[in-house]
């Protein structure tokens, strides 16, 4: 019997580090406190956890714009915290995969630090992208090299003072994100043998696997030519999903390959169709890529279903498994995305419930976000000065940002900070009082509870899971629903307001009652099939 690597059907449970728990006080999540915590995590009955950046940073973007990769951010805690949360997860039968950020560091690395110091051409400023800019429209006036934007608004461009004239003038760096995020030069051999020693870094201190940030961003084309136009993440156009990116993640597969337990990669990878996506995934490749399709599907049972099978058809010709997920560090929150246009009260939360049976019924590994096991919504009244997004800024408040998914999680008690920190002190994020309903202490012995339904859909998936096939077969359903078999599992969901006729099969559990044989609007069930 072949071995099925411990990654390929795993729940993996995401924690925005920040936001988790606070063991020390200062308002802040820490790897103290996502230790304190591990026993909500096993008692959840999920197989792994996946840790946003914790590395030294300014937090100009959440800590994707690292400063030093080989070490812990004194406001998360230190090395030492780090190798006895490793042991603590392995001790709780759990897997620990840790973000790393490719594509851009901090510009507070030191590298980049050296890059700002020394003269154009020079070796420091190889390791990221200068160019030099081109004139603009009046004389005397000069523009970014080309004209890519940048993801959180304005332009991917940023001057540096080069001191040749005194008046500011200088070359120009590419950031694909915020000014304080440049990119590296991944045709420079150095920033290669640079990444690979950071990956034995962690591999040697104990880490299952690593999420790849921004995966398909390393190489740009050399050419920078304009997009005029087009779609920036595009494949293979000219940022994204260059070809030479796959023999950066070849040299890292034959390092994880080198060392024992199942070592993973997981690569945050936006292609434009089933066949970039494969290329990814090739034997010697990544071991797999998250597909988000699901987490952009409005809520349909036709748009469910092309988002599954495109997804399926993905994977197929590699011999991968897919990867689903529907809410995110990045994301609104999936409760609030499912509201109902009418504002029918209550909806979204019997849509999320319903939700989770449809993600835990596919083939696969999936992939949770902290909170939603809480029922949590996202937050939308942030008030301004409270906002720390970049996207908030860059785009001078006309985007919201992710803030609003990222509001520390309630533990205990009635009040802000809801057990998140001790001594009452207050969050990066504040925490709005109707959430004293949703802490985990609330819930935790509420059998009707958000947080008991997770429990129980995980648990099942579990017990199911060695019984089911890594396919999976449409049944003909009425229509806004969809139900599929997986070997003795059949899935039904009925994304409609009305009742509809159940499949044939004996309930083993279903999101809210049944009405007889009929499931009702909104509505998800389990079934043994005959």
């Amino acid at each position: 019997m072949t071995r099925i690597p411990w990654w390929r059907n795993a729940v993996v449970y995401e924690i925005y580090v920040r936001s988790f728990a606070d063991a020390d006080g200062d308002g802040e999540g820490d790897l103290q406190g996502i230790r304190s915590r591990l026993g909500h995590l096993r008692d959840l009955g999920v197989d792994a956890l996946w840790l946003t950046p914790f590395y030294r940073s300014p937090l100009a973007d959440g800590g994707y714009d690292v400063a030093d990769y080989r070490d812990v951010d004194p406001r998360f805690g230190t090395l030492d915290d780090f190798d006895a949360l490793v042991a603590d997860v392995h001790a709780h039968g759990l897997r620990l995969i840790v973000d790393i950020v490719p594509n851009h560091s901090s510009d507070r690395h030191p590298w980049f630090q050296e890059a700002l110091a020394a003269p154009p051409g020079s070796p420091e400023r190889a390791r990221y992208i200068f160019r030099p800019g081109r004139p603009g429209e009046r004389p005397g006036e000069e523009e970014p090299p080309n004209d890519w934007p940048s993801a959180f608004g304005g332009p991917a461009w940023t001057r540096v003072d080069d001191g040749a004239d005194g008046a500011g003038g200088g070359e120009w760096y590419l950031h694909l994100y915020a000014r304080e995020q440049p990119d590296f030069n991944w045709r420079n051999p150095e920033v290669h043998r640079e990444f690979e020693d950071i990956l034995r870094f962690w591999l040697d201190r104990g880490v299952d696997g690593f999420r790849i940030d921004v995966a398909a961003g390393l190489f740009k084309d050399e050419s920078f030519c304009d997009l005029a136009g087009r779609d920036r993440r595009v494949s293979n156009g000219p940022i994204y999903s260059r070809p030479e990116v796959h023999e950066v993640y070849r040299r890292w597969r034959q390092i994880l390959d080198g060392y024992d337990g199942d070592r993973m990669a997981i690569g945050e990878v936006w292609t434009d169709g089933p066949e970039d996506l494969a290329l990814y995934l090739r034997p010697d490749e990544l071991h797999q890529v998250f597909q988000f399709d699901l987490q952009l599907a409005p809520w349909s049972a036709s748009a469910f279903r092309d988002v599954i099978d495109a997804a399926m058809k993905a994977v197929a010709p590699t011999g991968a498994a897919p990867t689903w997920v529907l809410s995110s560090h990045d994301s609104i929150r999936h409760l609030t995305r499912y509201e109902h246009p009418a504002g029918i009260p209550g909806t979204e939360r019997a849509r999320a419930k319903a939700a989770l049976l449809l993600l835990l019924s596919l083939p696969g590994s999936a992939y949770l976000y902290q909170g939603e096991e809480l029922g949590l919504p996202e937050v939308t009244d942030l008030p301004d000065e409270a906002r720390q997004d970049p996207i908030f800024e860059r785009t001078g408040g006309e985007l919201a940002g992710r803030d609003g998914c990222r509001v520390p999680l309630p533990w205990s008690g009635e009040a802000e900070p809801f057990g998140f920190s001790p001594g009452g002190v207050r969050p990066w994020l504040p925490m709005p009082p109707e959430w004293a309903p949703m802490t985990v202490e609330a819930q935790a012995s509420d059998p009707s509870s958000m947080l008991s339904w997770y429990r129980e859909a995980l648990a099942l998936r579990r017990r199911l899971a060695d019984d089911l096939p890594e396919d999976l077969e449409w049944l003909d359903s009425p229509g806004g629903t969809l139900y599929f078999r997986r070997g003795p599992l059949t899935c039904a969901l009925n994304c409609g307001d009305n009742p509809v006729r159940l499949p044939s099969g004996t309930p083993l559990l279903t999101s809210i009652p049944l009405y007889g044989d009929l499931l009702p609007g909104n509505t998800a069930a389990w079934l043994r099939t005959p």
